[in-house]
């Protein structure tokens, strides 16, 4: 096959789960499909990994970007005679003018469930565009059962166009000595308790201020003096839950770490006791996977895609339920042996995802789609 993938996101939202899952399925499909020939339409830095005698490297401008979607692409695609092209961050200004097959993934559609909690001008434009972009895509990647469901729940197609390739943890999310990672973790960032770990932005859908408020009714009533910790950039509702930790007499012993480099996240992990990730609706739910990869027990919760990424690898609670996370938390905390326990069915969850299987759905979901 002659493949062409829009991957400018790589650099465009490095760091993030987009970007992520657009570096890791061209990683491993480079790697293990050698047959296969890649045009690679990229932006700004670092491709030099991606230069390969199967692949071709073909630059753009970010500030031209319209220019670069809506006529350069269209005619690179027929000029190199491409079989199908993949666009990987949600097909956002997708051309008309495409001849070849096209695959969009289209992550989550949040947007249309929880538009309150999107920006104005990305809602406007989302719910501009999606329905154009369900109609030309030839084919549609998602990453979760409940995504798919998603979709179909709001435009009548036919399911077989649909394809679940679920995401994984990167290789370096795994066990490491405690220790080691407390002793670091109390050296960089001056947390000397044990902790608890939030990883994640601070939009109302990550439902952060439950936490808090959890936190706040029960932890005086733990065996130990626990700190919970907030790991994430500083921006959307972050200054809310500083407001709030203040608010609630509990300052002291939540911290925000503000940014913190991708290499630091595998020890935060393995250092804090429990990791918790109460969000309200998730396409996938990439930190609670990655917490389980690391073997460090997980509260999350029990709705939209999270269910098929935890199993029974995590305590599943209703997030719109405080009491629930409360119990969950002082329980888990208490109890040492759920804790191993816990930590056991994490790791077998874990196993059951990886990038290589990712990048394998991907290829055969080409192929269905060259054949319909």
């Amino acid at each position: 096959m002659k493949i062409a993938v829009d991957a400018r996101g790589i650099n465009w939202y490095r760091g993030t789960g987009i970007g992520t899952y657009t570096e890791k399925i061209l990683e491993f499909m480079i790697k293990n499909h050698r047959e296969n020939f890649y045009n690679i339409y990229w932006s700004g830095n670092k491709y030099e990994a991606f230069r390969q005698k199967n692949t071709k490297i073909i630059m753009s401008s970010r500030r031209q970007h319209r220019f670069f979607e809506q006529f350069y692409f269209p005619e690179n695609l027929k000029r190199e005679t491409i079989d199908i092209y993949h666009i990987p961050q949600n097909g956002i200004d997708i051309s008309e003018n495409i001849s070849c097959k096209k695959v969009v993934t289209i992550h989550d559609l949040i947007p249309y469930v929880l538009p309150e909690t999107v920006g104005k001008g990305y809602l406007k434009k989302f719910l501009r565009q999606m329905p154009n972009i369900i109609n030309l895509a030839d084919g549609i990647i998602t990453v979760s059962n409940h995504s798919k469901n998603d979709i179909l729940k709001f435009f009548p197609i036919d399911k077989e166009k649909i394809f679940v390739t679920p995401l994984a943890a990167d290789d370096k999310y795994k066990p490491l000595e405690k220790d080691k990672c407390r002793y670091n973790i109390k050296t960089k960032y001056n947390i000397n308790n044990p902790f608890i770990l939030y990883i994640g932005g601070f939009s109302p859908r990550k439902n952060v201020s439950s936490l808090i408020a959890a936190f706040s009714k029960i932890h005086k009533n733990l065996d130990r003096n626990y700190d919970l910790i907030i790991v994430g950039s500083n921006k959307d509702d972050l200054d809310v839950l500083k407001n709030l930790s203040m608010d609630l007499n509990i300052k002291d012993n939540v911290k925000f770490t503000g940014f913190v480099e991708e290499e630091m996240l595998p020890v935060f992990y393995n250092a804090c006791d429990i990791f918790i990730y109460p969000s309200l609706y998730e396409g996938f739910g990439l930190p609670p996977l990655e917490s389980m990869s690391c073997g460090t027990p997980v509260i999350t919760s029990n709705t939209s895609s999270i269910p098929e990424v935890v199993g029974d690898g995590g305590i599943l609670i209703n997030p719109f339920d405080t009491k629930s996370l409360m119990y969950s938390i002082e329980a888990l905390l208490n109890d040492e042996s759920i804790r191993e326990a816990l930590s056991f069915k994490a790791l077998k969850q874990a196993s059951k995802f990886s990038w290589e299987k990712t990048s394998e759905n991907t290829i055969k979901a080409y192929k269905k789609i060259l054949d319909m």
